[in-house]
């Protein structure tokens, strides 16, 4: 690597540790401080926060190795997140949660079904599912800075023990990221996680239009169209994936087969399914969700999220979409050429274009900006997950009366706790598609059921949620299990048969066995408190079916108005996915030099933005917290 690029990458990481270090003597003040900035930080900052914090090198890899596989129509497998719930969020989620004005998802869990022993099980399986998730974007994250580091920076600082290899080359590098990142997200709370992301967020944006910029001066229309054909440009799509590849680069299309999406029009339905089930469930217990909670008030909660989705998808894109031009035209041939063409090769597309087809300088600022994607999801997760095991488990159920300095002290513990966790993990992971499906399936599949009916049914109480998640979580476990075992099963067998299914095909198996569970749970126990109930209701004003509460706090309060907002904010939920997914297709067609179709997708990204400010955005100028 050219000592210019190293020295850009030393002055960004001096910069970011600076950066964090210096502010972190703000968040020294108490939980609500350390955890959620005092609920002072300003919505723009907290919003590029989160988009930056969305922006994660991992991710990056996988959406490049997927959009130069399958053509525009990749994006859609993004649904498999979904990536959506961010416009869910922003219409009336944020709203809903900001007004709870509490700490932690768990902790809002409380608000929803009291303090009573089925509420503190429906509290402490949040808790332990968010502190989980956070282990696991962890390694998730582990195991793609590893493989990039590796391939981007020159130096081997393989390990070796008697002889034998102790850690990897790829380990160690990801040790020493995540050790510099631990430094100041521990020390300076979520002050410092926002301060260094919205520099990370500066570098990632100009890491983007310069890589793009490259990709579009140095690649011409007609090396584009040498690779890739009409179908490879063409969102559209029928019943089956028909791979667009041809001549020479026929062996893609084999890879295509064997990855299990050939039933495309059923992959996207189930995708909807479970996208809309997962979206109205509302944000997984995470960074996401203290985002939220940290903002100033519930109109800002909106403002923050909204500005979220237009802040992350265009500047990323054109990074992604920058990387797969260049890798269309020179690792296309080669790649296509190799009797051994895996799914491996795809999550390695991004550091090999960075390594051997971009310019001194340009390589460096572009693993700036890679590091920073990286190093602000890494400390997001970094900030949210102890906040549980401190605000929800500890404070709540082992001390709950000491000082803020005791308690300040013990988040830092915990944050190493999680990371050390998430390292180990991390050692075991296969590859970061094995990490992806564990956390889409196993995770968000078990989360989903008992979710959203925490939201619209009103006879929904604490047991029914807890058997909702725990009985989701466990068939999934046992599906992700199954799937990565799959080897060991005698074929024809039926152990070998369901492994075979995809996970997205098992979701719905996996939604009924957990709306099961919270049905169980909640109609052979007794309801929740109708003070609870009302008070919540209170707050939080959902939609759903509160008819018996809305009546009972009618009769004490007529102030208080029922929500009847479901039909436009279901309107506003398709104008909004159409929206984000115009600001996908923006710059994947403008890199392309699919003229045409770019024109097409700007009109539609300007009509869809008139539309959100009349029906959204005025709305939200009103909101009274």
């Amino acid at each position: 690597m050219n000592i210019i690029d190293v020295a850009i990458i030393a002055i960004y990481i001096a910069l970011t540790l600076g950066v964090g270090i210096w502010i972190s003597k703000r968040a020294s003040q108490g939980l609500d401080s350390y955890f959620l900035g005092g609920k002072s930080i300003k919505w723009y900052y907290l919003g590029l926060s989160n988009g930056s914090g969305m922006f994660d090198v991992s991710g990056t890899a996988w959406m490049v190795g997927i959009l130069f596989l399958y053509g525009v129509k990749s994006f859609m497998f993004m649904w498999m997140w979904p990536i959506w719930n961010q416009i869910f969020i922003m219409i009336f989620l944020a709203a809903w949660i900001r007004r709870s004005n509490i700490m932690t998802g768990s902790e809002w869990i409380l608000t929803r079904f009291g303090d009573d022993k089925s509420g503190r099980a429906s509290h402490l399986v949040v808790a332990i599912f968010a502190i989980v998730a956070s282990i696991g974007f962890i390694a998730y994250f582990f195991e793609g800075v590893g493989k990039f580091m590796t391939i981007i920076l020159p130096w081997d600082l393989t390990l070796m023990l008697n002889d034998a290899v102790f850690l990897t080359s790829d380990q160690n590098y990801a040790l020493l990221i995540i050790f510099l990142t631990t430094i100041y997200t521990i020390k300076g709370g979520m002050f410092s996680v926002v301060a260094t992301e919205v520099l990370q967020y500066g570098i990632m944006v100009i890491a983007g239009v310069l890589i793009a910029g490259y990709a579009f001066i140095t690649v011409t229309d007609v090396q584009i169209n040498h690779v890739i054909s009409t179908e490879w440009s063409n969102v559209l799509f029928s019943s089956q994936l028909e791979g667009s590849w041809t001549g020479k680069f026929e062996a893609f299309n084999n890879l295509i087969d064997t990855q299990g999406y050939k039933m495309f029009g059923a992959f996207i339905g189930m995708s909807l399914f479970k996208g809309f089930f997962a979206s109205i469930a509302g944000p997984t217990p995470s960074y996401d969700m203290q985002r939220i909670l940290s903002t100033r008030s519930v109109k800002e909660a909106a403002y923050m999220s909204g500005f979220t989705n237009l802040v992350l998808f265009i500047p990323r894109y054109l990074l992604i979409g920058g990387v797969v031009v260049l890798a269309l035209v020179h690792l296309a041939p080669e790649m296509a050429a190799s009797n051994t063409l895996s799914l491996a090769d795809l999550e390695i597309i991004l550091p090999k274009v960075i390594n051997e087809y971009v310019p001194v300088g340009l390589k460096g600022l572009l693993l700036a900006g890679l590091l920073a994607a990286f190093m602000s999801t890494f400390s997001a997760f970094v900030n949210s997950g102890p906040a549980y095991i401190v605000n929800d488990i500890y404070k709540k159920y082992f001390k709950p009366e000491a000082t803020d300095k005791h308690y300040i002290k013990a988040s830092h513990i915990a944050s190493f706790a999680i990371v050390i966790l998430g390292v180990i993990m991390g050692f075991f992971a296969g590859s970061i598609n094995s990490i992806t499906l564990w956390i889409t399936s196993a995770l968000y599949g078990g989360y989903v059921a008992a979710n959203f009916l925490k939201w619209i049914w009103w006879r929904f109480n604490g047991w029914g949620y807890f058997w909702g998640m725990t009985a989701g979580l466990f068939i999934a476990t046992l599906q992700f299990l199954l799937d990565n075992n799959k080897g060991s099963f005698e074929p024809g067998s039926w152990l070998y048969e369901v492994s075979q299914i995809p996970a997205i095909y098992m979701f719905p198996f996996i939604f009924i066995v957990s709306l099961l569970g919270s049905f169980l749970g909640t109609l052979l126990t007794p309801a929740t408190s109708m003070e609870t109930l009302k008070e919540f209701y209170k707050n939080v004003r959902p939609w759903g079916f509160w008819g018996p509460v809305y009546k009972a706090l009618h009769k004490d309060d007529n102030t208080v108005d029922k929500n009847t907002d479901f039909v436009s904010d279901m309107l506003n939920c398709v104008v909004g996915v159409v929206w984000q997914s115009s600001m996908i297709l923006l710059p994947i067609y403008f890199l392309i030099r699919d003229y045409p179709k770019m024109w097409l997708v700007l009109l539609v990204f300007i009509i869809t933005t008139v539309i959100l400010k009349f029906t959204w955005f005025d709305k939200v100028k009103k909101y009274k917290d």
